[in-house]
């Protein structure tokens, strides 16, 4: 059981890719990426394509982060679940809490444009 958690920045979004199993079993997620936020950054994208295993305890991390970033009033989207995972989300529901996308660029697209949004609200 592994958990191999990477990020990377395009267009000025920050997008961590998840590869592995997500599980009670691994080392936590939301440890890993509250060092990532650390520095400032609200705005993700969580690429779960090489992610090829989730149970209760990863979807819990899962909520986890989300709820951190959404009290940062940050965004948050997951990038191409597996299709095990995909079914994960589905059987509890959380494809309809969670920002799903099948496409990286139209995900950038999406955190950008709220960004400005965001940004245009409060100047």
């Amino acid at each position: 059981m592994f958990l191999d958690v990477t990020s990377r920045i395009v267009n000025g979004v920050m997008v961590v890719d998840i590869a592995g199993e997500l599980s009670r079993r691994t080392s936590s997620l939301s440890n890993r990426l509250k060092e990532l936020l650390a520095d400032g950054r609200s705005n993700l994208i969580l690429n779960l394509s090489a992610l090829s295993y989730v149970d209760s305890s990863g979807l819990g991390q899962l909520i986890t982060v989300w709820t951190s970033i959404g009290k940062r009033g940050g965004q948050f989207i997951l990038l191409q679940p597996s299709p095990q995972v995909r079914k994960q989300l589905e059987i509890t529901k959380l494809d309809t809490v969670f920002t799903i996308i099948k496409d990286e660029a139209e995900a950038i697209r999406r955190i950008q444009k709220l960004v400005s949004a965001h940004t245009h609200l409060s100047t």
